[in-house]
Order: structure tokens, then C-alpha cells, then sequence
């Protein structure tokens, strides 16, 4: 699937836009991104030039409503913008990810004063922002503890503890997390905006990869959330839940489609000189490709379900298809960064070669929250659960 294809002759308007925006995008990318991508992988230049000019181009507008300043052109653009990026670079797609995570968060929320105050700025790049929700996912399904805890006081609430690892972040950011309010037991969801008082962001860890994402630790102490943030109160966060984790969840596939689709070009170049050799490798492109393919149409295929807001009764079956398809980009991202660096060789293991950038970019995309180990004990449990109802 070529994103950056001119439109066809006889395509409406909508698409013809739609073409030339992604023009102009894979352009702003191989002008101003491809040149930083060894100063964001190993020196961790965050690419906030680069993010703001995205959302100008309208990079992350598909997920906010044109009365908030958005496109409204839904979850499938999103995940296309998110999947070109991440052809140059996985680490500057998770920060388009969070940013647009954030805005969808805002957009499906009750809280019109939030919308308001907040979105705009999402869609067009002039706020940028981050999600916070990996600790309170996890703990949803009982792989850790509840890092943070709200007090209901007037007006709002207070907020104590401290999230490891929160990405896309800096001092004039938000983000969006979720915790369970002390003496209730169900999660209130909010807004943070990094530079309130009691808040205070912590940069204390290294990583291999992604280093360029502004992944911080957040602490909190005593920070006021005022009800004007609060995305949803505890009786409102189950159903709240149900609206935001699907499509969170896909559009994390943007990251892998795209890995997948340069890792593939990476072994069709090294065939032009080596497939003597190369043809004994396990894994070939023309099968890398096939399995792309279907993971593409199957994301757009889900991502179609979901902008047109399914039934309740529809969810569920909606939310299993998402976690499997998340595990199979996961594990196929895994397979084609694989493929790429054992066909490029000696020469995919130099400290600057693209082979094992995208290997070492790989092990993200099967670790970031929901890992496929997440993924597979979550898809195992809701699986059981349906087989009983049925008895």
C-alpha cells in the first residue's frame, strides 16, 4: 500500500486531499526527520521542530472533530500518518502516537471545558502531549499495583505517587492518566498539565531505543486535578474505558506497519548483491509482504468499526479482534526486523546501519503497553470468559 501515491484519475475530492496531504508529509519527513534520525537514536534529540510542523501539515487531526479544530477524518488517518512516520523512525512515531492517543483521549471524553481548552492545540501541534495509562492498564489486569491514588476534595483531586515511565513529555506538555480514587475503588481519569504546582518530571533512565521520546518519570505530590480536567469521574470510567482502549490499542500497529514495511526494503536491497546467499534465509520478502498486506487491511478494516462508534453489544468482539491483530503486528514487526538484519549481514550491525536500529525498535513494539505477553494473557482470559458464557 503506497500512502504517498498521487491520486488516481477520478478519485473525489476528499481523496485527492487526502493524497496530497500525505505528499506533503513524506515530505516534511525526508526534509526535516530523515536527517535527525541518528541524533534522536543515539544522543535522544527529542524532534519537537518536527512534531509541530507535523501537526500543522495536519498529522494529527484525524482524531479530533472539526469543532475542536481537527479533520474528523478518524482512527484509519491517523494510523497511516503514525505508519509513514514510522518507515524513517519508530521513535519519532511513538511521540506522534502518544500525541494523538492524548487528543483522542480528550475526544471521547463528556467534558466539553477540556475539549475546548485543550484540543485545538493537540490537533494542530501547537500543545503537545503525552498518555499515561501503561500502570493503569496493567493493573486493570493484575500485573501491577496502582502507582497513583485520588482523593476526592472540593472542586476536584488530589493526586499522590509516582508513574515510572511516561513518554512524549516536557515542561508546557499534558498527559493523560488514570487512577482509583482512595475509598471507592474505581479509576478516575484526567488531565496533567506538566507544570502545575505539586507535579514534577524526573529524567533518570537510559534506554537502547526510543531514547529521543521524552519518556519521564511523573511525580505527584499533592497535585490538584480540578473537576474542569477530570475526563471521567469513577462512575463514568468503566464505560469511558471501554470507549478509548480499542483504538489506543490499534493505533499502535501505525508503529509496526511501518517498521515491517522499510524492514522489507531492507531485505529486497540487500538482495540486489547477496541473494545467492540471502536465498536461503527463512524468511523471504514476497511472504514479509503478504503478511503486511493483511495486517494493513485488517487495521483499516477495525479502525473503519470503530470511527463509526459500534454498539455496546459490538464491543467486545471488536476489542478481541484489536488485542489479536496488536499481537500478530507485534510479533510479525519481531519476524521482518529479524529478516532484515540477518540478510543485510555484517553490514546491519554497524553502530550507525538501519538493520539494527529497526531490530532494537522491534523489541519495543513487542514490549511497549500491552506487551504481547499482556496481549496474550488478556486475549486467553477474555477468551475463557466467552466460552462460559456460552455454557
Amino acid at each position: 500500500m503506497n500512502l504517498t501515491a498521487a491520486p488516481e484519475h477520478g478519485v473525489d475530492a476528499g481523496q485527492a486531499s487526502e493524497a496530497s496531504e500525505r505528499i506533503l508529509i513524506a515530505e516534511l519527513i525526508r526534509r526535516e526527520l530523515a536527517p535527525r534520525v541518528n541524533a534522536i537514536d543515539h544522543d535522544g534529540e527529542y524532534p519537537q521542530d518536527f512534531l509541530r510542523a507535523l501537526g500543522r501539515l495536519g498529522g494529527f487531526a484525524g482524531v479530533v472533530s472539526p469543532t475542536y479544530g481537527g479533520s474528523g477524518k478518524g482512527l484509519r488517518d491517523t494510523i497511516a500518518t503514525i505508519s509513514l512516520v514510522s518507515e524513517t523512525c519508530l521513535s519519532t512515531a511513538f511521540t506522534v502516537w502518544c500525541q494523538t492517543a492524548c487528543a483522542r483521549y480528550l475526544q471521547l471524553s463528556d467534558n466539553d471545558t477540556a475539549k475546548a481548552d485543550l484540543l485545538p492545540g493537540l490537533a494542530s501541534g501547537m500543545q503537545l502531549g503525552g498518555t499515561g495509562l501503561s500502570n493503569t492498564l496493567k493493573s486493570l489486569c493484575e500485573i501491577e499495583r496502582y502507582l497513583l491514588i485520588a482523593k476526592r476534595v472540593d472542586g476536584g483531586y488530589e493526586i499522590n505517587g509516582t508513574l515510572p515511565w511516561v513518554s512524549n513529555l516536557g515542561g508546557d506538555h499534558v498527559f493523560v492518566t488514570g487512577c482509583p480514587v482512595d475509598g471507592d475503588g474505581r479509576l478516575v481519569f484526567f488531565v496533567v498539565h506538566c507544570d502545575q504546582p505539586g507535579f514534577r518530571l524526573i529524567d533518570g533512565a537510559n534506554f537502547m531505543a526510543l531514547e529521543g521520546t521524552r519518556t519521564l518519570a511523573c511525580q505527584f505530590r499533592g497535585v490538584h486535578i480540578a473537576d474542569s480536567r477530570v475526563l471521567a469521574h469513577p462512575e463514568q470510567s468503566a464505560d469511558y474505558l471501554a470507549r478509548i482502549q480499542p483504538g489506543m490499542i490499534l493505533a499502535q500497529l501505525g508503529m509496526g506497519l511501518g517498521l515491517i514495511r522499510d524492514c522489507i526494503g531492507l531485505v529486497e536491497r540487500s538482495a540486489k548483491t547477496h541473494q545467492h546467499i540471502n536465498c536461503y534465509e527463512d524468511d523471504q520478502p514476497n511472504e514479509l509482504r503478504c503478511a503486511l498486506d493483511a495486517a494493513e487491511n485488517e487495521t483499516f478494516r477495525l479502525a473503519a468499526l470503530l470511527d463509526s462508534g459500534p454498539s455496546p453489544d459490538q464491543g467486545p468482539a471488536i476489542t478481541l479482534a484489536v488485542l489479536k491483530l496488536r499481537l500478530a503486528g507485534g510479533e510479525l514487526s519481531l519476524c521482518a526486523a529479524k529478516a532484515a538484519m540477518l540478510h543485510q549481514g555484517a553490514r546491519g550491525y554497524l553502530r550507525t546501519a538501519t538493520a539494527q536500529r529497526r531490530l532494537r525498535e522491534a523489541y519495543f513494539v513487542a514490549i511497549v503497553t500491552p506487551a504481547l505477553k499482556h496481549l496474550r494473557r488478556e486475549i486467553s482470559r477474555r477468551e475463557a470468559a466467552r466460552a462460559e458464557s456460552l455454557t
